[in-house]
């Protein structure tokens, strides 16, 4: 844990990649640190002048921070509309809005948010209000353990994984990761000969005893590779299971890199909307909103950066799930050392996030400022909570449901929800065997179904796979896409006999929607389950 009086991080080049190692300035990019002078005559870059940008102006009209209310909404009184359709003004309410507007000139160019700035070629640090913003909030919101952390832009969290992995793996190393995960942070390892190497999940995560098992017995000669030295989490709203990890398994887990010198990356996309636990909807009225913003952030489990005090996390932060996903732009918070040669990578591939993009965000940002933005975010948080209920309540309308305790590693002590097919006559007969099982999200956007296979009549151990994926075509061909369990497993050899997976999403689809997906859904399967 940090102590009170803050260090300095300390030197980690020794985890720079061949490749990072190799990186150099780039030639015209390094004269940016001149760019600060008001008197300075640039003609060293072939920049446009700025007065042929078509553009005099952008402005558009911003919902105001407390646009979504504070207590859990009641979808079933709000006929169709949706909080899309809310979102982007097809509701039939009138939304509160405030104008911005980013002027192409500005008297102070490089404080104040301007096209000729965002528009123009810039460094891969990002403008500067927005650099401004950024280190300020990840101050305020997250309290790195040391003193000389700062932000860096990046195009989003992929693409941010994307840098880390090639600012700090050789081809043929191999990197840490929860059992089941993200699928594109695989793919973005794989053309590069880097192998992800499972540790062990529950009810929180990633397990730090299984970590430090694996660190621990590392045989570099029966693996292939050396032991490795970078990590890859998704600590809260686990994708694809949704669970949240406490601020003690991250010490655990933080302490076990210190101990093996591991670099964590902290893939943390859905960090502000972290829900709380679900309640039956009969027990809702006792259901509890934390109604100021203080009590909002206190109860966020912390970020792996209030524990780090060597500078030894790389945290993601994206603006994908709280502004637009089309805005691509997000940030590190990481050591300067490490910030630098993610910089010298970026200046030379993407350059800068797209400016548009950049002068919006930033705009939003500096009229919201601190205070409305953690407003706005409370008020998803609290949004994707009553979607996340009203999707679970529809699935419990649709099948019988039998309520208990698991001891199964990955949602071990937590409440699981056994559901089978629900008789849909009088004279059908209930069996009320498994077909799938799922413990609530407390973050993020998904819901993680484990499917009983062996309860299938025609079962047969190694199935599994195949009758997954005969499932999935039937629920696709009946109109309804979910992602396939296969899709997020770290290795081949995850072995879950008589058991398969299917990730379904509440995020996106209107109310009256998401309940005729899961009434397509149950058909379905009690279709499957009833073939012989």
């Amino acid at each position: 844990m940090a102590s009170e009086k803050q260090n300095k991080a300390i030197d980690l080049s020794h985890h720079l990649s061949d490749l990072s190692r190799r990186r150099q300035v780039s030639p015209l990019k390094g004269l940016a640190k001149y760019m600060g002078n008001p008197n300075l005559i640039a003609l060293a870059g072939g920049m446009p002048h700025p007065s042929y940008f078509p553009f005099a102006d952008v402005s558009a009209s911003a919902l105001v921070p407390d646009s979504f209310s504070l207590h859990p909404a009641q979808p079933e009184e709000e006929s169709s509309l949706s909080w899309v359709w809310k979102l982007f003004g097809a509701s039939t309410r009138k939304e509160k809005t405030t104008a911005i507007t980013i002027p192409k000139y500005a008297s102070d160019p490089m404080n104040d948010i301007n096209l000729a700035v965002a528009l123009q070629y810039g460094t891969a640090q990002g403008i500067l209000p927005l650099q401004k913003f950024l280190q300020e909030f990840s101050s305020k919101i997250y309290q790195p353990g040391y003193e000389d952390f700062t932000t860096l832009v990046h195009t989003g969290n992929t693409d941010g994984w994307a840098r880390i992995v090639l600012t700090l793996c050789n081809p043929g190393e191999m990197i840490l990761t929860e059992e089941w995960t993200y699928p594109s942070a695989l793919a973005t390892c794989q053309p590069y000969g880097i192998s992800p190497v499972p540790i062990a999940m529950d009810s929180e995560g990633m397990r730090a005893d299984d970590l430090y098992k694996t660190l621990a017995e590392w045989d570099e000669s029966a693996r292939g590779a050396p032991r490795p030295h970078v990590l890859y989490t998704v600590p809260v709203g686990q994708n694809p299971s949704g669970a949240t990890m406490g601020l003690k398994r991250k010490q655990e887990i933080y302490d076990v890199c210190v101990k093996f010198d591991v670099i964590i990356g902290e893939d943390d996309p859905y960090y502000f909307l972290q829900q709380g636990a679900y309640k039956p909807k009969s027990d809702r009225g006792s259901v509890t909103v934390k109604s100021s913003e203080e009590a909002y952030l206190h109860g966020l489990s912390p970020s792996y950066l209030k524990c780090d005090y060597q500078g030894r996390v790389i945290r993601l932060d994206t603006f994908s799930k709280y502004v637009a996903p089309g805005s691509r732009l997000g940030w590190f918070t990481c050591s300067p050392q490490i910030a630098e040669r993610l910089e010298r990578q970026g200046e030379t591939t993407a350059q800068a996030p797209c400016g548009f993009g950049q002068s919006i965000v930033a705009q939003l940002l500096t009229t919201w400022k601190h205070e409305g933005y953690v407003r706005w975010l409370h008020g998803l948080a609290i949004e994707y909570q009553s979607r996340r209920d009203y999707f679970i309540d529809s699935l419990m309308e649709e099948f019988h449901v039998m309520q208990s305790v698991s001891n199964k590693s990955i949602w071990a002590g937590l409440d699981v929800y056994e559901c089978s097919v629900k008789p849909t006559t009088m004279t059908e007969k209930a069996s009320y065997k498994k077909i799938f099982t799922f413990t609530p999200p407390s973050s993020g956007m998904f819901l993680w179904l484990e499917m009983h296979f062996d309860s299938h009549p025609s079962f047969r151990e190694g199935d599994e796979e195949t009758l997954e994926m005969q499932l999935w075509t039937k629920i696709a061909e009946a109109g309804v896409l979910v992602a396939p369990g296969w899709f997020f497993a770290a290795t081949d050899e995850i072995n879950d006999a008589g058991k398969g997976h299917f990730r379904m999403s509440f995020s996106n689809a209107e109310f009256p929607t998401m309940k005729k997906a899961v009434k397509i859904f149950a058909q379905v399967v009690k279709e499957f389950y009833n073939e012989h």
